[in-house]
C-alpha cells in the first residue's frame, strides 16, 4: 500500500511539513486552484439552478498529472490547502480529481505550521465542510454573473476592454463620490486666537481661546478677531481651574488582516499586496538554519481577534522575563470580536512568542522582519499591562473670555514600552509641550497674543490604509478580497494613486456613473456589504446558497435588461455638458473614443468640432486647445493634474496641463506602453515601459531615461515573488518550457506556469 497523500496548496508549505512529518507521507503542491470558470463563457447554467462548469485551469493540467501520479494506489488523502473558503474549494476541487473507489479524503487545517500544531492537526483531521465550499462557490457565481453579463454593456456602450466587478465597483464608487466632495467642497475661513503665557514655574505654555460668556466662540475673520484683541487687551490672564487626572490606555488587540495592513501601510510603507505577500511567506516557512522550516506566523487572512490561551500565556511569560514583572498583565487579556464574523481562525500572532525578531532577525529579508517585528510587537504588548498617562488641563479667564491648555506626561508606559501605533507615536511628541505648575487665582504674564487665519479643509482623498479602513467599516469584501479590489482598480485604469492617495480617472467616473444609474441596487454600499454577510450566512449553515443567488438575480436580470436598452452610450450621444460648441453653438458632449474620453459636438456631422479635455480642481471641464498635444490617461504625480501627450524633438514625451504654473514632465518613446512595474533602481521613482530598440526589438525601460539607464529584454509582470518578495517577475517563452514566470533574483529559482 502506498503511503497516504497530503495535499496543500503552496510548495513552499511542501518544505515545511517535510520537516515534521519525515517519510510517513507523500506531500504533494496544488499551486493554488485547479479548477475556476472557464474564461471565455459565463461557465453557469442559470436555468439549473446556478450550476457552475468548473473546468482545469490553463496551465494546470501538469499539476493534475503530479497529484495523481503521487496518490497512486494510496486510500488515504489529507486535503490541506489554506483554511479559509479558497482553501476549502480546492480541497473539494482535488478531491473531485483525485476521487476513486475505496479511496478517503480528510480535511486538514493549518492554522499555524508549527511541530505541535502540524502533528495534532493530522491525527484529528475533519471532514470537508460543504458549507464552507458553498459559501466560496456562491461567492465565485454572482461575481461572475456580475462580471460577464455588466462587462458585454461597457464594451458596447463605452470601450472595449473595460470591466465591471461586484465588488471592486463598490470601491471605485466610494471613492468617486469622495472625490466629488472634494470638488463641491467650499473652504470656509476662520481665526483662532493663541495666547503664549507663563507663570511663575517654567516652561511657557499657550493656550486656546474656546469660549467667550460660557459659550463656544466663533471667529469667522480678522476683523472678528481684531475685535477680540482689542478686548482682551487690558484684561488679565487668571488661572480659573486646573484638573489633573491619570488614565489607563488598554493596549489594542493583536491583528487581524484589516489592521495589519493599514498599519504595514502606515508605519511600513508597504502596500497592501506587498503586505501579504510577505505574511503569507511568515506563515508558509521561513528556514531557521539549514533544512529547518518553521511557520513564524499564524494563518494571515482572518477576521478575529481572538487567541488561544496557551498563547497569551507564552507572551505573558516572556513579558515576565524581558520587561518584568511590572509589565506582566495579572491574567491574560481576551479580546472580544466587534461583529458577528467567522472566528474560526485566531488573529495574527507569532507561532512562538520566542522566535523574537532578533532572534529570527539573520534568516529573513529586511522586509520579511520588519513585518514580523511590527506582528510580534503587537501581540506581544496586547499582554502587558495599561499604561498610565497624567493628564492636567486649565482654564484660564481673561474677562469673559475663557482660554483652555492641556498637556499629558507618560506615568507608567506599560505596553507602549514595547508598541505604539503611528497615532500613538504622533501623540507622544505633542507630551513634549507641557504645562507647568499652575495654581488657581495665580495671574500669568502674557508674552504675547497670536492671531491666526485657517481655512476648512475638503474631506481627504483615500490612501491604501483608509480605503482598506473604509471597506472593513462599511463590511465591503472580506480579508482574502482588500488586496485584489485595490489592485484591479488600478489595473483597469478607473483610478491612480497620486501622491499616496487614490483619485478617479475621467474613465473611472464615466463607468461609475453608468454603473450606478442603471444598477442602483448592485453597486450599493450598503446592498453589497448585505451581501457578504448572506456570504457569511452560508457558511455557517444559517442560509441556503441557491436561495441567496435566486434573490440576487431575479432582479438583477430586469436592471440587465433595461440597461441593455437604456444604458448611455458613450460612442454615440455621451454625456451632456454645460458648455456650448466654439464653432457652431449646440452643447458639447462627452463621449468616449478609442484614445479615451474626448469633447464633441452635439451637431455632428454637421458640425465637427472635438476636443480632449481636462477637469480643474472643481471638476470643471476645460477644452484642451493646446496645439501638438493630446490628452493622456495619467495624472501629474507632483499636482495631481492631467498630463498631455506632446510631440518634442526626441519623440513623444508627457507634460503637465497646467503649465507653466506646473513644469512636470515624462519622458515617452514611440510605443511606450505601460507595464505596471516600478523602476527597481535605488532612489529612483520611475515606472518600466515598453520600448523599441533601433532595430525596432522590443524591449523594457525605465520612462525616467536618460537619468536612469535601467533596461531588460524579458517583460516585466506586476506580480511580487512569492519565494523571495521580488517586487516583480518576468515573462518568458521556450521551445521546450512554453511560456512562464519566473525571477530575476540572483539565487531564487521560482518559476511558475503563466
Amino acid at each position: 500500500m502506498r503511503k497516504p497523500l497530503v495535499v496543500v496548496e503552496s510548495p513552499t508549505k511542501v518544505r515545511t511539513l517535510k520537516k515534521y512529518l519525515g517519510n510517513r507521507y507523500n506531500i504533494a503542491a496544488t499551486v493554488g486552484h485547479i479548477k475556476d470558470l472557464p474564461e471565455k463563457e459565463i461557465g453557469i447554467d442559470i436555468e439549473h439552478g446556478f450550476k457552475p462548469k468548473y473546468r482545469i485551469i490553463p496551465g494546470k493540467k501538469k499539476v493534475v498529472t503530479s497529484l495523481k501520479k503521487a496518490a497512486g494506489d494510496t486510500t488515504e488523502v489529507y486535503l490541506a490547502p489554506d483554511p479559509d473558503r479558497e482553501g476549502e474549494a480546492i480541497a473539494w476541487h482535488t478531491a473531485e480529481i483525485l476521487k476513486q473507489k475505496g479511496r478517503k479524503f480528510h480535511r486538514v487545517l493549518f492554522h499555524e505550521l508549527t511541530k505541535n500544531t502540524i502533528l495534532k492537526a493530522m491525527a484529528a483531521p475533519e471532514a470537508l465542510n460543504r458549507f464552507k465550499y458553498e459559501a466560496q462557490q456562491a461567492r465565485r457565481i454572482l461575481d461572475r454573473l456580475v462580471g460577464y453579463e455588466i462587462s458585454p454593456l461597457l464594451w458596447k456602450k463605452v470601450k472595449n476592454g473595460l470591466s465591471a466587478g461586484r465588488v471592486q465597483s463598490v470601491a471605485l464608487r466610494i471613492i468617486c463620490e469622495r472625490e466629488r466632495a472634494i470638488q463641491a467642497f467650499e473652504p470656509e475661513e476662520y481665526w483662532s486666537i493663541t495666547a503664549h503665557l507663563q507663570s511663575a514655574l517654567p516652561p511657557p505654555f499657550t493656550a486656546k481661546l474656546v469660549k467667550k460668556d460660557g459659550e463656544k466662540v466663533a471667529i469667522p475673520n480678522e476683523q472678528a478677531a481684531r475685535t477680540i484683541l482689542e478686548e482682551l487687551s487690558n484684561e488679565p490672564m487668571v488661572v480659573d481651574a486646573v484638573q489633573k487626572k491619570t488614565i489607563r490606555r488598554n493596549p489594542l488587540p493583536p491583528f487581524t488582516t484589516s489592521k495589519l495592513q493599514q498599519e504595514a501601510i502606515r508605519k511600513l510603507k508597504f502596500s497592501a499586496r506587498k503586505t501579504m505577500i510577505l505574511a503569507q511567506q511568515l506563515y508558509e516557512g521561513i528556514e531557521l538554519g539549514p533544512g529547518e522550516p518553521v511557520g513564524l506566523i499564524t494563518y494571515m487572512r482572518t477576521d478575529s481577534t481572538r487567541i488561544s490561551d496557551e498563547s497569551a500565556n507564552e507572551a505573558l511569560e516572556l513579558i515576565r522575563k524581558q520587561f518584568g514583572k511590572d509589565y506582566a498583565s495579572e491574567k491574560p487579556r481576551f479580546f472580544k470580536n466587534r461583529t458577528k464574523v467567522q472566528d474560526a481562525h485566531e488573529a495574527i500572532r507569532p507561532t512562538s512568542v520566542f522566535n523574537t525578531p532578533e532572534a529570527v532577525a539573520a534568516y529573513l529579508t529586511k522586509d520579511q522582519l520588519a513585518l514580523y517585528r511590527l506582528i510580534w510587537q503587537r501581540f506581544v504588548s496586547s499582554q502587558m499591562k495599561e499604561a498610565l498617562i497624567d493628564q492636567s488641563s486649565v482654564s484660564i479667564k481673561a474677562g469673559p473670555y475663557t482660554f483652555h491648555a492641556s498637556g499629558s506626561t507618560i506615568k507608567f508606559p506599560g505596553f507602549m514600552k514595547l508598541y505604539m501605533t503611528v497615532d500613538d507615536e504622533i501623540e507622544n511628541e505633542k507630551r513634549k509641550e507641557r504645562l507647568p505648575e499652575l495654581i488657581e487665582g495665580e495671574v500669568l504674564k502674557l508674552i504675547e497674543f497670536e492671531p491666526k487665519q485657517h481655512f476648512t479643509h475638503p474631506p481627504p482623498r483615500f490612501s491604501e490604509a483608509s480605503l482598506v479602513k473604509e471597506l472593513e467599516e462599511n463590511g465591503i469584501g472580506r480579508p482574502s478580497t482588500y488586496t485584489t479590489i485595490l489592485s484591479t482598480i488600478r489595473e483597469k485604469g478607473y483610478v491612480e494613486l497620486v501622491k499616496g492617495y487614490f483619485r478617479p480617472s475621467e474613465l473611472g467616473f464615466i463607468v461609475n456613473d453608468l454603473l450606478v444609474s442603471n444598477f442602483p441596487e448592485v453597486f450599493d454600499v450598503e446592498f453589497t456589504a448585505k451581501m457578504e454577510e448572506d456570504l457569511d450566512r452560508i457558511e455557517a449553515a444559517e442560509a441556503n446558497a441557491l436561495e441567496i443567488l435566486n434573490r440576487f438575480y431575479l432582479p438583477f436580470q430586469k436592471d440587465l435588461r433595461s440597461a441593455e436598452t437604456g444604458m448611455l452610450s458613450m460612442k454615440g450621444v455621451g454625456v451632456t455638458t454645460d458648455l456650448g460648441c466654439p464653432q457652431c453653438g449646440s452643447r458639447l458632449h462627452i463621449k468616449v473614443g478609442k484614445n479615451g474620453p474626448f469633447l464633441a459636438c452635439s451637431g455632428y456631422p454637421k458640425c465637427n468640432y472635438s476636443r480632449n479635455y481636462y477637469r480643474d480642481e472643481k471638476g470643471r471641464i476645460h477644452p484642451l486647445e493646446t496645439a501638438n498635444s493630446e490628452l493622456s490617461d495619467k495624472t501629474c504625480e507632483k499636482c495631481g493634474s492631467t498630463m498631455l501627450v506632446k510631440q518634442g524633438k526626441y519623440g513623444e514625451f508627457l507634460a503637465c496641463s497646467r503649465y507653466p504654473k506646473c513644469t512636470n514632465t515624462l519622458s515617452l518613446n514611440s510605443n511606450g506602453k505601460d507595464t505596471g512595474v516600478k523602476c527597481p533602481e535605488k532612489d529612483c521613482d520611475g515606472s518600466i515601459i515598453e520600448k523599441q530598440s533601433k532595430r525596432g526589438k522590443t524591449f523594457y525601460g525605465c520612462n525616467r531615461f536618460p537619468k536612469c539607464t535601467f533596461a531588460l529584454w524579458d517583460k516585466p509582470v506586476p506580480r511580487s515573488c512569492p519565494k523571495c518578495g521580488a517586487p516583480f517577475l518576468v515573462e518568458k517563452n521556450t521551445k521546450k518550457s512554453g511560456s512562464f514566470l519566473r525571477c530575476l533574483t540572483e539565487g531564487c529559482n521560482y518559476r511558475a506556469d503563466q
